[in-house]
This record gives structure tokens, sequence and C-alpha cells, in this order.
């Protein structure tokens, strides 16, 4: 195993889930910080790690920290990236990578100055299923990649104060649940030259469900959904001029999946077989990188992640969905 030390950049539900991961596959974590020192003594406590910072800038100043793992809401992702940054820290942010793409292009300017990896928490490029599909991809089983269709449609709380449902939180469905399928339609085609949108709203201006098109030319189409307030079948496929991959639900999640002919048959089918929720994988790559000395990685580059956030404001553009933070 590698000698890295992990820092946990805040104490909520998505921390909880990578800690609990990291620990489970023999990963350190050194320290774990929040902005009350009894979040973080319960969170070190919970988990058996031996320092607890009671701020953020304590955590990135602490010397047995190599890398830090934002985990805080939306809207605070780049200010804490480039506060580990400033501190010589590596950094591996949840995604969304940050708010807009503005915001994404100060980050990866900071990380490429002081040399140092930042990469967006996306898991799902790291899970053993995608490493496969990337492989039939790539050789060229599924003929041209033609089409994505995808859906992440979750019944979450309705409470208007709820963080999924404050617009100064960054909520909404789109950069919560809509980031997953435009981060996948990413890997398959790179970045849409057209963008169509529709959305409905809450109360709150929080979009409770957005439905976009991305169009690549003459090359492909995807076609992303994403709901709040509703529980949809959440598979996708992947559909090229000699073959199609059909994924189970959760399709983002550690899943199954066929790779059908176009005659109906099913030429190979991917059973998942892995221990813990799976976010031991990207901490795997994370670790892979800062011990070779590199900066960005090949599955989840930074680049791309900026360019997802120029696709992610091009959609909210077409919605007319703006942040406070925005205005």
């Amino acid at each position: 195993m590698s000698d890295i030390r992990w820092g946990i950049l805040a104490t909520g539900g998505i921390a909880h889930t990578f800690a609990k991961d990291l620990i489970d596959d023999g990963h350190e974590i050194a320290a774990v910080g929040s902005r009350a020192q009894e979040r973080a003594d319960a969170f070190a406590d919970e988990f058996g790690i031996p320092t607890a910072r009671g701020s953020y800038e304590d955590l990135v100043a602490d010397d047995d920290v190599d890398v830090v793992y934002v985990a805080t809401p939306h809207p605070e992702h780049a200010a804490n990236a480039q506060l580990a940054l400033s501190a010589g820290k590596h950094v591996i942010i949840e995604k969304p990578f940050t708010l807009n793409a503005a915001e994404a292009r100060r980050v990866v300017d900071l990380a490429a100055e002081r040399n140092l990896l930042v990469m967006e928490a996306m898991w799902t490029r790291f899970l053993p299923h995608v490493e496969r599909i990337r492989s039939l991809v790539s050789r060229g089983i599924l003929g041209d990649v033609r089409e994505f269709a995808a859906d992440h449609q979750q019944l979450l709380p309705s409470d208007p104060h709820h963080r999924i449902n404050a617009l100064e939180l960054g909520g909404g469905a789109l950069l919560d649940l809509g980031i997953y399928p435009i981060s996948f339609a990413s890997l398959l085609f790179g970045e849409p030259q057209t963008v169509h949108a529709a959305a409905r709203f809450r109360s709150t201006g929080a979009d409770a469900a957005t439905h976009a098109l991305f169009g690549y030319g003459d090359r492909a189409l995807a076609t992303v959904r994403c709901a709040s307030d509703l529980r949809g079948a959440n598979t996708a496929t992947i559909t090229g001029t000699r073959a199609r991959i059909e994924l189970d639900a959760v399709w983002y999640t550690p899943t199954n999946f066929r790779l059908i002919d176009p005659h109906g048959e099913v030429m190979e089918e991917y059973k998942t077989r892995i221990t813990g929720r799976g976010m031991q994988f990207q901490a795997r790559e994370a670790e892979r990188l800062i011990e070779a000395g590199r900066t960005s990685s090949d599955l989840m580059p930074a680049e791309e992640s900026v360019a997802i956030m120029r696709t992610m404001d091009a959609v909210r553009e077409r919605i007319g969905l703006v942040y406070p933070q925005e205005r």
C-alpha cells in the first residue's frame, strides 16, 4: 500500500462514505478538519483518525497530510481547493468540480502553478465496470459509438431548507445528479458542439428536473435526464454501429452490464464484484499519480473537469439557472 496520508476536509455524508472506503481499503487518514471542533472530534472518533482540526486552515497546514479530499457544499469547492493548494497539498475535489467553469479554471491553473495534483472525485470514472466499458469502446467492439442515454433521478427531500433545494448551496438536480450522466457523455464524446435543455423548478429556484440533449456534429448525440423529486430507472445505454451496452441500475455505481449485438444477442455479460461503495478506486488512482509525480489523471483529467463545467454552464444558461454567488 501507499504511504500517502489523507486529510478529509468537511464531515458530511459523502465524507463519511469516502472515509469508510478509504479505511476498509487500507489507506491512511491522518487528519480531519471541520469548522467546528466538536464535529471534527466526532468524525475522528468514528473512524479512528489521529488528528481532528477545528478549522480548514489548520487541516491544510498539517504537515502529516499529503492530499486533501474536499467534501464541502458545491459553492465552497473552489475556495477550499485553493486553500489546500496554496498550502502545498494535493487536492481531490468532490463532484461537481466547482460551481462553474470560471472557478474550475482558477483551481486548475493554481494546481499547475504549484505543480500539485488536482482531480475531480468523479468516482464512477474509476470503477471496474467503467474500466471494462472503456476497453470495449476503445477496441471498437461497439463500432462507432453514436448515442448515449442515461437518467439519474432520485426521490430526495422536499424541504426547501435542505441542501438539495437551497439555491445558495448550489442546490438542484443538475449539479448534484446531472453531473453523473454529463460526465459520462464527456468520457465518450468530449465537449458537445450544441446544447439544448429544459427544466422545471422548485419554489426555491433550484431545478427539480433538467433534461439535456447534446450534439457532437454528425458524430453522436447524448440525452441526459436528472430529477430530485422522483425516482427513475437510473439505467444507461451506450449505442454503437456494431453493438450496444445496457447498464443496470444504478448505472453510475458498481453494477452489471450487457454487451448486445444488433440482433439482440448478448455477447458479454459483465458482473461487478467489489467490496464497499467503490470510492476506494479514485483514492488508489490519486495515490498512484502522486507517487509518480503526476498532476493530472488520464481517467479524469483536470482540463476535462473544466470542460464539463463549461457544459454545465451551457445547460444552466439554457434553463435560466443562476446561483446567488454569480449575481
